[in-house]
């Protein structure tokens, strides 16, 4: 089974996240994509976090009814700071006849080689990279030219989608409507348990 592992915070998920998960299915073959919240991102704060338990609730929300998506709670379970290589390790270990691809971002993937174990993780999964305004893919090639491994990446062309869960929290906060932005089932539940309200919420 060919398997896309995506990764993230999902603070919230949103509708460009699906974008990228349905086209890495589309162009690599995917029997499917796993979306993993993270329980504690290791190199970024998170503003404005509802919690592991809300956003993995999100994560399900988001991809309810799509067979081709489906949401791990891997990290979030195992709790604490989430390393990519670990992630893949356990997937690994849980499935070791499939075939693990990396879904990310091209900004994401040109710091890969600062990772942990950034050649353990490239021996685990092919990276499937989304192309992003403002990171050549000369300087993603470059930076993964530097592991073992990373002549395997595959780029794959992305519809622009300029939505980001900045800007879905910032228009929760200011009383904005997201709909449109986020599947309908994000939104609904957002709104249900009034996440991302912040002081201009009403």
């Amino acid at each position: 089974m060919r398997i896309g592992v995506f990764g993230g915070t999902f603070n919230p998920p949103h509708l460009g996240h699906l974008v990228w998960a349905q086209e890495a299915w589309l162009a690599v073959g995917l029997d499917r994509v796993l979306l993993i919240p993270t329980a504690q991102p290791p190199h970024k704060a998170m503003p404005e976090d509802p919690g592991a338990e809300h956003r993995l609730a999100l994560c399900r929300a988001a991809v309810a009814g799509d067979e081709r998506l489906e949401v791990s709670a891997l990290e979030v379970e195992r709790g604490g700071v989430s390393y990519t290589v670990d992630t893949l390790e356990e997937l690994n270990s849980r499935a070791p006849d499939s075939e693990l691809f990396l879904i990310l971002g091209a900004d994401v993937a040109a710091g890969l080689p600062d990772w942990r174990d950034p050649e353990r993780l490239l021996s685990l999964a092919t990276p499937v990279l989304a192309g992003r305004s403002g990171t050549p893919a000369a300087t993603v090639r470059e930076a993964l030219d530097r592991v073992p491994g990373g002549e395997r990446a595959r780029f794959v062309q992305m519809p622009t989608v300029e939505i980001s869960s900045t800007m879905i929290r910032e228009r929760v906060a200011a009383g904005r409507p997201i709909r449109y932005l986020v599947p309908e089932g994000v939104d609904r539940y957002i709104a249900e348990h009034r996440l991302y309200r912040g002081e201009a919420g009403p």
